[in-house]
């Protein structure tokens, strides 16, 4: 399909400065398809992976259509014009500034609303009345109960990431909101995800107006950009071959994945004690913290992020040089997002995964997921770095888990005595896969 421009589509000037401020001058597969069916006025049911520029897509859907239809004369009443429900507060903000660039010269009042900030401080800003509503459902719906506004004039209604809202659990919030908003006939709605499986689709028919279906299907679930890797390690020892790999690789901005909020706080402990600048986020970490980290992370004041999956989706951050997945990731659509945030615009990257026992079992549905093994390296000795002495104490070791046939699923040793396997095989011989 040959490029189109911004340019050549039926776009008002003031969105035309917004996109030449965020310098996009042709469009994405997934904005190509989209926007000559939304700026008509159409529903789009839209499938397209995280980074292929769907944000970009249905905000100039929004502001050309609140400008194309102008609000001639205020209600009386606090009755925002469009509402974009993100199932993060990272993609919340993120939408949000993306919104802030394209719509710079629209002269709308965008707010972002989500939980852990000043509630009575959200309160009183919606209160002073609101254009655009970038939102996660919890805190939203708080207010809407509170009957601090009506979505009954909604004239646009989006929906980003609603895979990750089943996931999340939020699709009774998600089916309580549709339900309180103007009738579909009398809005545009638009809904994106990385699949339009059977439940995406469902909400899609249940709450929209005759969507279009768009699909663009990813030639590679992972760019070629990125160099991937993977080490077998046993849990007690994981530290010591991170230590050696961060004195390796020399990244200059590493986002470190673990699996669960202890291991990233562990981490971040025993980083900061063998004189690494870290910090993590997790779900539960202070909202002003969490926004605090990722802005030092982002101007460089931070060396490496350590993150569950609550940064994996909404987090755009430049130069990441090495993403490492301290802990091989339970959903294989994970593995894809957090990679993917090393080599974005084109730069090159690198992602390093530390398959243990704790997690052994998931690298088979990553791979498959994947369609392709991901290339092992085994560590020498010398990789193996010993940690500073007095540090923080490591987490217990949770028992093995059982792998097929009853076995024990481990790493590989570290003395001398490794069991090799023929020339490719994934593991020592002696550790089966299935």
């Amino acid at each position: 399909m040959d490029q189109i421009e911004f340019e050549s589509l039926s776009i008002p000037e003031p969105v035309l400065k917004g996109i030449r401020d965020a310098d996009f001058k042709y469009c994405t597969p997934i904005q190509g398809k989209t926007l000559p069916l939304s700026l008509t006025g159409k529903d789009v049911a839209g499938q397209a992976q995280t980074g292929t520029g769907k944000t970009a897509a249905f905000l100039i859907t929004l502001f050309t259509r609140l400008l194309k239809n102008p609000k001639l004369k205020p209600s009386g009443k606090i009755a925002p014009r469009a509402l974009v429900i993100a199932p993060t507060r990272e993609l919340a903000r993120q939408i949000d500034i993306d919104a802030k660039i394209l719509g710079g010269h629209c002269n709308f009042r965008t707010l972002c609303i989500y939980g852990g900030m000043d509630y009575d401080k959200q309160r009183n800003e919606i209160k002073a009345g609101v254009d655009i509503l970038i939102v996660t459902p919890g805190r939203i719906i708080d207010y809407y109960k509170q009957k601090l506004f009506s979505l009954k004039e909604l004239e646009v209604l989006i929906v980003d990431e609603a895979d990750r809202m089943f996931d999340m659990g939020f699709i009774m919030d998600l089916r309580y909101l549709f339900k309180n908003c103007s009738h579909y006939s009398k809005r545009q709605s638009m809904l994106f995800s990385a699949t339009l499986n059977y439940r995406v689709m469902e909400l899609a028919y249940n709450h929209m107006n005759n969507p279009v279906k768009v699909m663009v299907e990813p030639e590679k679930a992972v760019v070629d950009e990125i160099t991937q890797l993977l080490y077998h390690v046993g849990l007690h020892e994981k530290f010591n071959l991170l230590l050696g790999l961060l004195k390796k690789e020399a990244g200059e901005k590493v986002l470190i994945f673990c699996n669960t909020k202890m291991w990233s706080e562990q981490l971040e402990a025993l980083l900061k004690h063998n004189g690494y600048v870290a910090a993590q986020i997790s779900g539960d970490l202070h909202q002003k913290k969490r926004i605090r980290v990722l802005d030092n992370f982002k101007s460089g004041e931070l060396d490496i992020l350590i993150a569950t999956d609550v940064a994996s989706r909404g987090i755009h951050v430049d130069n990441i040089t090495h993403v490492i997945n301290y802990d091989v990731p339970q959903d294989p659509e994970d593995y894809v997002h957090r990679i993917g945030r090393t080599a974005r615009a084109g730069a090159k990257g690198t992602a390093i995964t530390l398959c243990c026992e704790n997690y052994a079992l998931h690298l088979e549905r990553v791979e498959k997921y994947l369609k392709n093994k991901i290339p092992v390296e085994w560590a020498e000795e010398e990789l193996y770095l010993p940690a500073k002495e007095g540090g923080p104490r490591p987490l217990k070791r949770r028992p093995p888990m059982k792998a097929a046939g009853g076995r024990k699923s481990g790493g590989k040793p570290r003395n001398g005595n490794r069991p090799r396997g023929r020339s490719g095989d994934r593991r020592p011989s002696s550790r089966p896969r299935r």
